[in-house]
């Protein structure tokens, strides 16, 4: 079914670190299912200021055998709602939530054992669920852990990781990378690149991971990906989270394809279903993406980020073919199902059907 926002409160608030708070929310044992996660999830928060909506999607930071939900939030530079939340968020208010979403998560099997993360600043968020869930569970597995920040002031969850370093003192191996400290060691020093990564494969056998997760920055996701790819590394065994919209410049001055000269002007018929319920409209093979025009036909429709990073958006289309202009959150075999994100799909067929009950 489509998810919908629910009201809840704030539990607790955790300073982090200068510029990062933790918050827990109180789940009402009414919603209780509806909140359920899986390691690695994402919630949408929404909230209005100066009579402005404004949506955010942050990753659960809390493990699901902990039995609490709680995310992480980073102050970024003129983030409206992260500043907010740093400064004057305090428990017992409110904040709308969609429940959680999102595909980055453990696929395990039997002969899953050894599993390795790289993460930076606040990409540490989804990883921390991942690795305690792991740990905790998977009683053979490992985790290693590199981990980037500026400085040891910065790092996010800092007594929570030395913990689990003490407590799986055999199976959790945490590797800090400052780029603004001095340390002991070069290889604890600079930021992670693909040179830092070959330097680190004199302590990590790579070849021997079953899952690689990488969280942050764009740069850092995309270069070390490209690393192990050409180490080698099947990279069905690469999973990724990106916690920006990669740089594109939508509705610019590009130049188009000849496959948009081509559907200039055409339109198709689309209907949407949600909750039951479906409406009609035109579209424009390359207009509106199916999800703006829902929502200018007045569709109560899920959304987050708008730009093919967050899976809020997720749906299935079940008659006819719509085009990605990106996806950075569904998994091939999603996609081959006949899922998409429809904050990024426009029609290529005269008649389309997309439909948000199926999830």
């Amino acid at each position: 079914m489509a998810v919908h926002f629910e009201k809840l409160k704030i539990k607790k608030i955790n300073r982090e670190t200068p510029d990062c708070v933790s918050i827990e929310f109180d789940i009402p044992e009414s919603l209780a299912s509806k909140f359920t996660f899986r390691e690695g999830q994402n919630i949408t928060i929404k909230k209005e200021f100066n009579g402005e909506e404004i949506r955010r999607s942050y990753s659960i930071c809390s493990a699901p055998f902990e039995e609490k939900l709680s995310i992480a939030v980073k102050s970024v530079d003129n983030g409206i709602f992260s500043n907010y939340a740093n400064t004057q968020l305090k428990p017992g208010d409110e904040l709308d939530l969609l429940p959680p979403t999102g595909n980055f998560s453990p696929k395990f099997s039997a002969t899953t054992k050894h599993n390795l993360a790289i993460a930076a600043g606040s990409g540490i968020t989804p990883i921390i669920s991942i690795i305690k869930q792991t740990l905790e569970l998977a009683s053979q597995s490992t985790f290693t852990l590199i981990y980037g920040n500026r400085n040891r002031q910065s790092v996010i969850f800092i007594d929570e990781l030395e913990g689990l370093k003490s407590r799986f003192l055999e199976r959790f191996n945490l590797i800090n990378v400052f780029s603004r400290e001095s340390t002991d060691s070069p290889i604890h020093e600079g930021r992670i690149t693909p040179e830092k990564l070959s330097v680190l494969r004199n302590m990590i056998d790579y070849h021997s991971m079953d899952n690689i997760f990488l969280c942050g920055p764009e740069e850092l996701i995309f270069s070390s990906s490209d690393y192990f790819k050409s180490i080698g590394i099947d990279e069905r065994k690469i999973h990724f989270e990106l916690f920006t919209i990669p740089g594109q410049d939508s509705g610019s001055s590009v130049e188009k394809s000849k496959e948009e000269v081509a559907t200039k002007g055409k339109t198709a018929e689309v209907t949407v279903s949600i909750d039951g319920r479906s409406l009609s409209f035109n579209l424009e093979y390359d207009g509106m993406s199916v999800l703006d025009a829902g929502l200018a036909q007045g569709l109560d429709l899920p959304y987050s980020c708008k730009g093919g990073v967050c899976s809020t958006c997720k749906a299935k289309v079940l008659e006819g073919e719509v085009e990605m202009d990106n996806n950075y959150a569904l998994e091939d075999d999603e996609v081959a199902q006949g899922f998409v994100l429809t904050c990024q799909s426009h029609p290529r067929t005269p008649k389309v059907v997309v439909d948000y009950d199926e999830r």
